[in-house]
């Protein structure tokens, strides 16, 4: 029978103990070993190996997965690494088991963000071309304009990052405030854009993210109910279709060009 072998960050991110991104970042600061030895990047492991992260071992003990839906207080900070933060999500929220959140939401901004201890389902949620929404309601230090929200929506070049932002949904609410829906997650991302237009973000909350609607009190969390994750599964199926499919149309036109 032939051994199947699995990427070391797969592994980490199957028993839950992160993300594969956090796995990577493991890996490459030799923190991670496979039967006492440091592994590079990418290596690959047997069902027999040893896994230890700072000497732990890592053993699938996994029977079910938590997946929270948590309002971040304005000043608290989503990482894992408590040690530096002290102000960090996972000691604010005090869960019993090991968990991390998918993304981030910077430390001025309040709202929804999830965790979980699935680590495979951080990939498909944050993969930026599965195209999922995310909605934000933002005010800003100064009436807004047409144009602001034309602008806006159309794309706004973000020179530091080499990047233009996508085409978005932009709505004005109010004189002062309005609401924007992403597909894209760049670091900072809408204060980046408010501030090329000479407009200063004075409050930013994150509302939904997919089909989860923010609908708790700040500074509390709570399980995902049965009717969200299934419908939460659907669309991450749905948008890993349309990414296989893309991916297949692109080869088509590589071997034809």
């Amino acid at each position: 029978m032939e051994v199947q072998l699995k990427r070391i960050n797969k592994f980490l991110s199957e028993v839950g103990y992160c993300s594969r991104r956090e796995a990577d970042k493991l890996i490459d600061a030799g923190r991670v070993t496979i039967n006492g030895e440091i592994p590079e990047m990418g290596t690959k492991i047997a069902p027999n190996d040893v896994v230890c992260v700072d000497g732990k071992e890592i053993t699938n003990t996994k029977t079910s997965f938590v997946y929270l839906a948590f309002n971040k207080p304005v000043g608290i900070v989503c990482t894992t690494d408590t040690s530096v933060e002290k102000d960090n999500i996972i000691d604010f929220i005090n869960y019993p088991k090991r968990i991390f959140p998918i993304g981030r939401l910077d430390k001025p901004s309040e709202g929804l963000i999830l965790l979980t201890d699935d680590g495979d389902i951080v990939n498909k949620i944050l993969r930026a071309s599965n195209n999922h929404e995310k909605e934000y309601v933002v005010t800003v230090d100064k009436p807004i304009s047409q144009t602001f929200i034309e602008r806006m929506a159309g794309g706004i070049p973000l020179a530091d990052l080499n990047k233009t932002t996508k085409k978005c949904e932009v709505q004005k609410i109010n004189t002062y405030t309005f609401k924007i829906i992403l597909t894209q997650g760049l670091n900072r991302q809408i204060r980046r854009m408010c501030d090329y237009l000479n407009y200063e973000v004075e409050t930013l909350k994150r509302v939904r993210i997919m089909n989860i609607k923010l609908d708790m009190p700040i500074g509390e969390y709570r399980e995902l109910s049965k009717e969200e994750f299934t419908d939460l599964n659907k669309l991450l199926s749905d948008s890993a279709k349309v990414h296989e499919q893309k991916k297949t149309i692109h080869n088509k036109t590589n071997r034809s060009s």
